[in-house]
């Protein structure tokens, strides 16, 4: 008896006008892959990133193709490493990348087109790539999964909070010159939502126990105080060295404005690390094993949660 196929798993970013931003989330793909046993032998596998056109919602998307670049965000083979025993995943499973805003294909859209495979669809597991659980993680997220039809999906947790990305931060932070002393304005984008606020909170809290040092929390885009307000309200309380730790993902328009803020020092954002490779295999391997031992049914993402829809712009 043929075992059943591996659940894909979906990576679902927020989307950028960034091309640095839109490679960092391809590697971050690939490089989960890696993490969960695929071999790069993958040629002629179906991705989306075969060449650029409008999406179904005329945002613009990758279009599907073959692993015919090394940019390419799809795996074709995640479990390719990994013996088969019995009850394991077959092999055959595939990464894919979907973005909520800015940028296709849509999460709907992927795993409309995983769920139209031969035969019975393998399960699909959703990883939300979002630092905080906002209205995309809340709203988003679970209406695409709804509006797909795939007949199972599970969504996983947000990547952040998470321990191991203020470990990550502090690295990020000591490799632009950052010294204990010195003072940390903690930036992340920002949401009208108060769910993502307080994961933001949260984050900062944690970055503080793992440099033993008090952070300022502050905003790029939606909230306050902004960061350019605390950068020159530590430099008029007479602090000279001022960092400022990116809680952003990606490159992109938010992280350039960061430049802009007056700072001593602007660390990178998270990006491509192997902590984050593994945080998000983790979640993937908990979703499997949560899927194996109940009957395949769809998950609604976070449920429970609602939250009013944010004006233009708030949204995260």
């Amino acid at each position: 008896m043929r075992p059943p196929e591996a659940p894909a798993l979906v990576l679902v970013a927020h989307g950028t006008r960034s091309g640095k931003g839109v490679e960092m989330i391809a590697a971050l793909a690939e490089a989960v892959g890696r993490e969960l046993g695929h071999r790069p032998d993958g040629a002629g596998t179906r991705c989306v990133h075969g060449g650029t056109g409008p999406d179904s919602r005329g945002r613009r998307a990758a279009l599907p193709g073959t692993h015919g670049f090394a940019g390419c965000g799809c795996v074709a083979n995640p479990l390719a490493d990994l013996a088969t025993t019995p009850g394991a995943p077959a092999m055959g499973a595939v990464v894919r990348t979907a973005f909520v805003d800015v940028l296709g294909p849509a999460p709907s859209e992927v795993l409309r087109d995983l769920a139209a495979q031969p035969a019975n669809p393998a399960p699909a597991v959703v990883v939300p790539a979002f630092l905080a659980s906002g209205y995309h993680v809340y709203q988003d997220v679970p209406r695409e999964v709804g509006d797909s039809g795939h007949p199972a999906v599970t969504v996983t947790p947000a990547m952040g909070p998470d321990p191991a990305l203020a470990r990550i931060m502090a690295v990020r932070l000591r490799a632009v010159g950052w010294r204990p002393g010195d003072s940390v304005v903690f930036a992340a984008a920002g949401s009208s939502d108060p769910r993502a606020r307080a994961d933001v909170c949260r984050a900062a809290a944690m970055l503080t126990a793992q440099l033993a040092t008090p952070v300022r929390t502050a905003y790029v885009a939606t909230g306050t105080p902004r960061v350019p307000e605390v950068v020159a309200q530590l430099r008029a309380e007479g602090q000279e060295r001022v960092f400022i730790a990116s809680y952003l993902l990606a490159h992109g328009l938010f992280h350039e404005r960061l430049h802009q803020a007056g700072a001593t020092g602007v660390a990178d954002p998270i990006g491509v690390h192997p902590a984050v490779v593994r945080l998000i295999a983790d979640r993937y391997r908990a979703a499997v094993r949560e899927q194996s031992g109940r009957p395949a049914r769809r998950l609604a993402g976070s449920a429970g949660h609602s939250a009013d829809r944010p004006g233009a712009g708030s949204r995260s």
